[in-house]
């Protein structure tokens, strides 16, 4: 690992674990970008820029039609003075023009990472485990600085970047596109691959190849959202899961975004991603700063298996923080399905007891144990007991549920107010909303205005005074609600349009006071499900609830979608009872507990209700869980079968020390006349020999991977097989 400047051909070039990335310096101060991909020993420039007299490709300097902004890569890209490509970043000035030009000025490289002020974003624990390159560039007519931050990983094949914005001129300016990274690859040979879908429908996996002109994925909702995840990856036209180059693409921020991959006129491809410019502007007067999120890019020249193990490995160990971090999650079951709002103290008991005694060891109270809430029409953001349900009060509740030697835990939507509540008829001005406007409403409620901090510390306060009064262990965090009306009545008018981003600084601080108020909370992030399942979130909080949908069939495409970034111990996946809810589709108790194991394994259901029979498998289930849940949680993941492609799904995780793995298998439907199935394995030691706890066979671990292992003939829809392999000594 290490960061180069050769003063000479004043080049960058950046090294991280088995990538290169290399930027230059050219002309008069333009930052151009060279290479990026499997790394090189000695850059030494084999692939300069080429200067071309292009028709319509304004030129600097009149004298030279063979330079122009528009035809060389350039790293970090402006509009208005010769670059017809979209543009990283674009400022207004007091007298209304956007055109800026941001030239070399510095730079500085050093040992380490620095934290982002009031953003989450990727950590070293020691120096020597990254490098970090600081550029300064200058606009001298309006004294603008924009420095790109650049951290290169010593064990991972990644590079952050990131943009910080200094107006160190005499006038204000305005900031109306402020990118965090821009890549401009000198070829159009790509496909582009998203994450796309809906809520109860997350992470569909969308590959297509580019064209001429302009694709994108962005969220305009106020959230990362459901539709499209801000995840991006380009791959050649040949990668695979296991072999080719990709370019991973990944932003860690919560709220709007924009990913953009525009193919240009002389085959040349730029992919910029960071906040979406609709809707966005930031005021920046005289010595103010504005801090870009982080785009974490990594590099596979092994397919899209090898760029989601560096994603996996990278935010289990270095994005993902606190005491949970390292440790096992809890097995656990939720009430909500099983009770909805329609409970009392002595079933959420039942149900605790029923699944102390199946092995869980964590209960979570779901939605409706406060202010007066029957249904969803009422009550959000009154965080007060409610006494009716539980009329000795919650701390009773969990002294008789944590007595039997369970944890407990609790469920929130902190960030949403219903016009039916106290604290909305108190402060209807703590609301997002615009003056004589009407007031939208999604699932009978509206949205805190969190750009205000006296509605922060309300919600700060309103949750540490329940979770200091009584022994909770975990909290569950939703958020069921997408802005409209997007105004703060706190913030100018020249500032109105800050009021996203200034919202998600401060949820963004909210969680972080939280966190730090609570470390031996387990927090988990939600959002109907996995409508705010990115990298931001999972820095407050390590684990997501995937999506609201538990069907086992559904979960195949959603959790193998998501995996494609987020590690497994990130994912919440839960056994429902059947016709599922969401669905209407009836599985196996099997197949939804394999499914279910392959991420955090949780209940729910009404565990009173199971028959004898039901409760022994669930037993057993949870049993197994606790044999293998290290491996699942902290293992290696990898992708065998593609449910998106096939009729089938699989996936192995190996443990860290290589000595066990388990593999998923799962068969959707039963086709007639079938024939006889072989499973290759992934990620063993083909040096070794394994036993397959579940049958007793004993086979080499190049044997399982190369021949493979011939399944067992299965008669019916929905049915799965799970394999618990370990070493033979």
């Amino acid at each position: 690992m290490s960061i180069i400047y050769d003063s000479e051909l004043r080049l960058f070039h950046l090294q991280a674990k088995d990538t290169s990335y290399c930027l230059q310096i050219v002309r008069e101060g333009y930052l151009c970008h060279l290479y990026w991909g499997k790394s090189i020993h000695h850059f030494r420039n084999s692939v300069p820029l080429g200067y071309i007299d292009r028709g319509f490709s304004p030129n600097p300097d009149p004298e030279d039609r063979t330079f122009s902004l528009d035809t060389i890569p350039l790293e970090y890209p402006g509009y208005g003075n010769g670059d017809f490509g979209p543009p990283a970043y674009q400022i207004s000035q007091t007298d209304g023009s956007t055109v800026s030009d941001l030239r070399y000025k510095s730079h500085r490289i050093y040992a380490g990472k620095k934290k982002l002020d009031g953003l989450p974003a990727t950590y070293v624990e020691q120096e020597h485990e990254a490098e970090t390159l600081e550029i300064e560039l200058f606009d001298t007519v309006t004294g603008l600085s924009v420095t790109l931050l650049y951290t290169v990983f010593e064990e991972f094949a990644a590079i952050t970047r990131s943009v910080k914005f200094h107006n160190s001129g005499k006038d204000n300016i305005r900031l109306l596109r402020a990118l965090s990274a821009s890549v401009d690859f000198r070829d159009v040979n790509y496909d582009l691959l998203t994450l796309d879908g809906a809520h109860t429908n997350e992470s569909n996996l969308c590959r297509r190849k580019l064209h001429p002109g302009t694709q994108s994925v962005e969220s305009r909702r106020g959230a990362s959202s459901p539709q499209h995840n801000p995840f991006i990856a380009l791959m050649s036209p040949e990668a695979t899961e296991d072999h080719g180059e990709v370019y991973g693409f990944n932003f860690v921020y919560s709220g709007n975004f924009l990913a953009n991959v525009e193919v240009e006129q002389y085959g040349t491809t730029r992919v910029s991603m960071g906040l979406n410019p609709f809707d966005f502007a930031w005021h920046l007067e005289p010595s103010e700063t504005f801090q870009t999120p982080e785009v974490v890019m990594v590099y596979s020249s092994e397919g899209l298996g090898a760029m989601s193990r560096t994603y996996h490995s990278l935010y289990r160990t270095r994005l993902v923080r606190g005491k949970f971090r390292d440790q096992e999650r809890p097995i656990l079951i939720n009430n909500w399905e099983a009770t909805y709002f329609d409970f009392h103290a002595d079933k959420i008991e039942q149900i605790a007891k029923s699944g102390k005694e199946l092995g869980m060891e964590l209960f979570v109270l779901d939605d409706g144990w406060f202010g007066k809430r029957d249904n969803d029409k009422s009550s959000l953001g009154d965080w007060v007991v409610d006494q009716h349900k539980l009329p000795e009060g919650l701390e009773k509740v969990v002294h008789r549920i944590t007595s039997m030697g369970m944890q407990f835990g609790i469920w929130f939507e902190p960030e949403m107010v219903s016009p039916d509540s106290d604290l909305y008829r108190a402060h209807p001005d703590w609301v997002l909303h615009v003056k004589d406007r009407p007031r939208t409403t999604g699932r009978y409620q509206l949205v805190l205005d969190l750009s205000r901090k006296e509605v922060c510390d309300y919600i700060i306060s309103s949750i540490s005074s329940i979770l200091s009064s009584a022994s909770i262990s975990y909290l569950k965090w939703d958020m069921n609600r997408h802005m409209t009306e997007i105004g703060s009545a706190s913030l100018p008018p020249e500032r109105q349009r800050e009021t996203a981003h200034r919202y998600m600084l401060g949820l963004y601080y909210v969680m972080e006071q939280l966190t730090t108020l609570f470390p031996d909370v387990l927090f988990e992030s939600c959002s109907s499900g996995g409508g705010r399942f990115d990298p931001g979130m999972l820095y407050y909080m390590p684990q997501v609830w995937t999506s609201d949908n538990t069907d086992a069939v559904s979960r195949l495409g959603i959790q193998y979608g998501t995996s494609m970034a987020y590690p497994p111990v990130a994912m919440g996946s839960h056994v429902s009872s059947v016709p599922n809810h969401q669905v209407k589709r009836v599985t196996p108790l099997s197949t939804r507990g394999h499914v279910a194991m392959s991420g955090n394994l949780g209940y729910e259901l009404d565990l009173t209700l199971l028959t004898d029979e039901e409760k022994e498998m669930v037993r057993e289930q949870v049993s197994t869980y606790k044999k293998i849940r290290k491996t699942i949680q902290f293992g290696t993941f990898y992708r065998n079968l593609n449910p998106f492609m096939t009729n089938e799904a699989s996936w192995t995780f190996v443990s860290t020390d290589g000595k066990q793995a388990v593999t998923g298998y799962f068969r959707i439907l039963s086709k007639p006349a079938a024939p006889v199935r072989i499973l290759k394995f992934k990620g063993l030691d083909p040096a070794a020999t394994y036993r397959i706890e579940e049958t007793g066979e004993i086979h080499g671990g190049d044997e399982l991977m190369y021949a493979g292992l011939t399944l067992p003939r299965m008669k019916g829809d929905f049915l799965s097989l799970l394999f618990t392999l370990n070493k033979v000594d």
